[in-house]
């Protein structure tokens, strides 16, 4: 029986994350220059295009901005339940929407508009974040890097200075959870540049590896992997 829920353990955090450097790194240098992930890069973008008058330039980084606000929206609803009565297992569900989007990601030619790209990967960054933030009882961005390198050395400080030694734990997760992102991120290069936008198809198979953890947990724990209810 697991100790800790199916999308709280740092297998399927450390899938998660990968995932989220690797699609970092795909965009950027597959999909026009862009991090269709996290959602700064396009604020800044659209903020210059319009200092620069250039208002179809600056429309261009608003849809995966609305992209990844639905996401989130779309996200909560599922956490809060609020499918339950719908759907037997919603977050399987939705780990299985996020894998088949990538998966058709990687069908789409690099000749198509961007866009077609950036907002439906913004979307499922949007889910992975909202859903997905809590790894043994700590909170983790699955997306981006900048706040788990904050807790990093707020755990580091932990340890080396304040000699606390429940500091240890968290500082182990966080260095993986860093090290975990910038891994997926070289892999996302080095496989884009070795088969061009189907490299897509990876990440998909990370969120089917995480989809298949949900069922083989819940095999001798029924529930356990729907229930998760991330720290806030």
């Amino acid at each position: 029986m697991p100790t800790v829920q199916t999308s709280s353990s740092l297998r399927f955090a450390f899938l998660v994350t990968c995932a989220g450097g690797f699609l970092d790194s795909y965009t950027y240098l597959a999909r026009g220059g862009a991090f269709a992930t996290a959602q700064t890069g396009n604020v800044v973008f659209f903020a210059v295009e319009i200092a620069q008058r250039h208002p179809m330039q600056a429309l261009a980084h608003v849809w995966p901005i609305l992209a990844f606000l639905v996401g989130i929206g779309a996200a909560v609803h599922i956490r809060k339940g609020r499918l339950d009565r719908v759907l037997p297992h919603p977050i399987r569900l939705t780990v299985a929407l996020q894998a088949t989007i990538l998966t058709i990601v990687g069908f789409i030619p690099s000749s198509a508009p961007h866009y077609t790209v950036t907002i439906p990967i913004a979307f499922v960054a949007a889910m992975q974040i909202e859903m997905f933030r809590n790894v043994a009882g700590h909170n983790y961005v699955a997306i981006a890097t900048t706040g788990n390198l904050m807790r990093l050395v707020e755990a580091a400080h932990g340890v080396a200075v304040d000699r606390d030694p429940e500091s240890r734990r968290p500082l182990a997760i966080y260095l993986g959870v860093v090290g975990i992102f910038a891994a997926g991120a070289l892999i996302g290069a080095l496989t884009t540049h070795l088969i061009g936008v189907h490299a897509a198809w990876i990440p998909a198979a990370f969120l089917g590896i995480t989809l298949a953890l949900f069922i083989w947990d819940e095999r001798d724990t029924p529930g356990v992997a729907e229930t998760d209810e991330p720290a806030p």
